[in-house]
């Protein structure tokens, strides 16, 4: 009888620890970012119509409007836009893989918050890279404030980050302030016969960004959206100034387990590396750019 009882206590220990080596789920994030208003827009916009900077509002708001798939396991994750068809009129395959460049998207964004590093697919102006780097360090402060998502008890949680300069989401519109110096550095150039495009000077990159997440110990993996991890549960919810990433569905333990691994295409270089690429090009830019009658960047379309 006792060599039974051992067996069967073996036998449970083994079945908890392959399915806690099993153990796999999958989230649906929605992420919103606040579209910037164009009503800053001041100088040479007068060939810009009020429709017209409707339009553009429209378009930018449906852009910053995406789905994505987070698979994880105990170790790993895959974060990954949810593929949808191109409804008439909507821009083409290629514009929006450029816009996802800057607003923040990619590919496969892969992370291993064991070696604390992170893999991601982009591509930009043609060009497809594989940037890997280690995973960002927040100071997450664990706070006592508690709300349910989607029937999971979640802990607040909020840090402060630098403000990465290729991610245009967080773009905002300047203060007064801040215009009305601008405005009068418009004027000293516009007397020196110098010009050039009113529409970027109207908004700013902040230096830092108060990030408020929202995890569940239920979930006890280290993972979250896009680069976020390190807290004691899965992240369901992200507010990092403009954009809220808010978990919607959640699965575990499917009979299907996905594959989270790194994607291997593209040219290998640090998160470093290729921002100074992306900031190069919008230097390019700015300077085709400049000197033209104040309308909207290229990028933007009309």
């Amino acid at each position: 009888m006792k060599k039974v009882i051992i067996y069967m206590s073996f036998i449970l220990v083994f079945t908890q620890m392959q399915a806690q080596k099993d153990f796999q789920g999958m989230a649906v994030y929605e992420s919103k970012t606040q579209a910037p208003k164009f009503e800053g827009m001041r100088g040479g916009n007068r060939d810009i119509t009020p429709e017209m900077q409707k339009n553009m509002e429209e378009r930018m708001k449906k852009m910053l409007e995406k789905t994505f798939i987070l698979n994880f396991d105990k170790s790993a994750s895959i974060y990954k836009e949810e593929e949808k068809l191109d409804t008439p009129g909507q821009q083409g395959g290629g514009m929006r893989v450029m816009m996802n460049s800057f607003m923040g998207g990619g590919g496969t964004f892969y992370k291993d918050v064991k070696t604390k590093s992170y893999t991601v697919d982009k591509e930009f102006m043609g060009k497809e890279f594989l940037v890997v780097d280690s995973l960002p360090k927040l100071n997450w402060k664990l706070e006592q404030e508690t709300k349910q998502i989607g029937g999971y008890n979640c802990y607040k949680a909020t840090a402060v980050k630098e403000a990465s300069k290729t991610d245009f989401r967080n773009f905002r519109p300047k203060n007064n302030d801040d215009k009305k110096t601008e405005e009068k550095k418009d004027e000293a150039k516009k007397t020196s016969g110098e010009t050039k495009t009113n529409f970027e000077d109207n908004f700013e990159m902040p230096k830092e960004i108060i990030v408020t997440a929202w995890y569940t110990p239920e979930i006890p993996v280290n993972q979250g959206p896009e680069n976020y991890w390190g807290l004691p549960g899965l992240i369901l919810e992200i507010n990092d100034g403009r954009t809220t990433i808010l978990c919607s569905k959640i699965v575990l333990n499917a009979k299907e387990k996905a594959e989270i691994k790194p994607s291997k295409k593209g040219k290998v270089v640090s998160q470093k590396e290729y921002d100074e690429t992306v900031i190069k090009k919008m230097e390019e830019f700015r300077e085709m750019n400049r000197g033209r009658a104040g309308g909207p960047p290229p990028m933007m379309g009309r």
